[in-house]
C-alpha cells in the first residue's frame, strides 16, 4: 500500500544539471510490450529494481595548472576513489593547494552496481509510465531495469528472444519462439527476418520473422534505461569521450 501511495504521487522530474525531464514518454510499441511482457509472465523469472549500497565520492582531476609536476608527485601519494565527503573533501583540498583543479563526483555503490545492472538506486520516478509496476523477487535472470543501456540493439533483444543460447551461451531462459513466425521464403526474404546462427536457423528454404509481440516486447525492454541521475538518487555521469 505505502509503495502505491508514493508511486501515485510521482510526477515526471528533472534530471540533475540537466533540463531533459525524466521518465520520457514511451513510444506505443513500447507501451504494448509492457503487457506482452506481463503475460509471458517475465517478472517470474527478473527483477527491475536495482539496489544501492551506499554512496563514496571519487576527487577527479580537471586540470594541473601552472605546476604539473607537483600535482603528479601529490597524486601519486593519495587515494582518490571509494572516499567519504570529509576525506574527498581534505583530498581536494591538498590538490586545490598544489595548484590543481577538481571535481568531487558521487558513486553509488552496491552488488547490483558492480554487476553492470545499473549505475544508481532504483526509484519510484523511473516507474512512472509502467502499469503494472513489475519489481519481481527472483532473479533467475539478471536485473533489467537497465537492459535498454546494456544491450540497446533491438535485433540482439529479438535473437535473444527467439533462441537465448544464440547470443548467450549459459543463458537459462526458455525461448519465446511462438512469438515468432516460421514461413516459407518468397521470392525474395522478408527484410525482418532474422539471422540466426546455423545452429538455431529455421530449416533450408524457410525463415523466421518477428510477429507484431515480439517487436512490441523488445521495444519495451529497449525502454528500460533508468541511467540518469535525479534528485533523490544522485550521482555524477561519467565524462563523455
Amino acid at each position: 500500500m505505502a509503495a502505491s501511495i508514493q508511486l501515485g504521487s510521482v510526477t515526471q522530474t528533472t534530471v540533475l544539471n540537466s533540463s531533459d525531464v525524466y521518465p520520457p514518454q514511451r513510444t506505443g510499441d513500447a507501451t504494448l510490450g509492457l503487457q506482452v511482457y506481463r503475460a509471458n509472465g517475465c517478472a517470474a523469472c527478473h527483477t527491475e529494481q536495482v539496489r544501492q549500497e551506499g554512496v563514496t565520492c571519487a576527487v577527479v582531476l580537471t586540470g594541473a595548472g601552472k605546476n604539473p609536476q607537483a600535482v603528479t608527485n601529490l597524486l601519486a601519494t593519495l587515494t582518490l576513489t571509494g572516499l567519504t565527503k570529509e576525506a574527498a573533501d581534505a583530498v581536494a583540498d591538498q590538490i586545490t593547494a598544489a595548484g590543481g583543479k577538481v571535481e568531487i563526483h558521487i558513486v553509488p555503490v552496491g552488488t547490483d552496481i558492480d554487476h553492470g545492472w545499473g549505475v544508481r538506486r532504483s526509484v519510484a520516478e523511473d516507474y512512472l509510465h509502467d502499469y503494472p509496476v513489475q519489481l519481481g523477487s527472483l532473479r533467475a535472470g539478471p536485473d533489467l531495469a537497465n537492459i535498454g543501456v546494456r544491450a540497446p540493439d533491438a535485433n540482439w533483444q529479438l535473437l535473444h528472444l527467439y533462441a537465448p543460447q544464440s547470443v548467450t551461451g549459459t543463458s537459462r531462459m526458455p525461448s519465446f519462439k511462438y512469438l515468432f513466425t516460421v514461413q516459407k521464403v518468397g521470392a525474395t526474404p522478408s527484410p525482418d527476418a532474422l539471422n540466426l546462427p546455423a545452429a538455431f536457423a529455421a530449416p533450408a528454404g524457410f525463415e523466421v520473422v518477428p510477429k507484431p509481440e515480439a517487436r512490441q516486447l523488445a521495444a519495451y525492454l529497449l525502454s528500460l534505461r533508468a541511467n540518469v541521475p535525479v534528485y533523490d538518487a544522485p550521482f555524477t555521469p561519467p565524462a563523455q569521450p
